[in-house]
């Protein structure tokens, strides 16, 4: 493929993958189809977007309620500045907990730095994991609260809307 049509095929597989991939047992291939290529085409495309640094992640968007998850709590800790990436290493490697990234503090109202989502099929099986990470992290001096959803909005993906003339320009200048 040339730059410009290079281009023009990433840009469209960009928007389909953002759809979310079909379930399906070759999504690549489904993808493709739609596309007008190969299978081998659209992971080439994913790969050379992947390492151009365009898309930095390609994950799932869990429905957990539809599988029983009926708690979800986010955790905010107070971890020293010095302990927070071991912290977050050890609190990150438990297959429960789905998120766990640092935050800035904004003193003197909120003074959580670690942030870690942990879902289960009620209150007491989450309250139950965060015991788990304190014992298992050695968090035992560490302040932090459990922040139980209320309710449920839609999950989903990110989206993004380019208008025309971006993508027109896009097209034209980048390869």
């Amino acid at each position: 493929m040339d730059m410009i049509k290079d281009s023009a095929f990433e840009l469209a597989l960009i928007e389909i993958i953002g759809k979310g991939l079909p379930l399906v047992n070759r999504p690549y291939q489904a993808i493709a189809e739609q596309l007008g290529c190969d299978e081998i085409e659209v992971i080439d495309g994913i790969k050379r977007i992947i390492m151009r640094g365009d898309l930095k992640r390609f994950g799932v968007v869990v429905r957990h309620r539809e599988l029983g998850y009926r708690a979800n709590g986010m955790v905010v800790w107070d971890i020293p500045d010095a302990r927070v990436t071991e912290a977050g290493h050890c609190i990150g490697q438990y297959s429960f907990v789905t998120l766990c990234y640092q935050r800035p503090r904004r003193l003197p109202d909120w003074h959580y730095n670690l942030f870690s989502m942990i879902h289960g099929q009620d209150r007491d099986a989450v309250i139950e994991q965060v015991g788990f990470i304190v014992e298992k992290c050695g968090l035992h001096d560490i302040d932090h609260e459990i922040l139980f959803s209320k309710r449920c909005f839609k999950q989903r993906g990110a989206s993004y809307q380019c208008k025309p003339e971006q993508n027109s320009q896009r097209i034209a200048t980048h390869g």
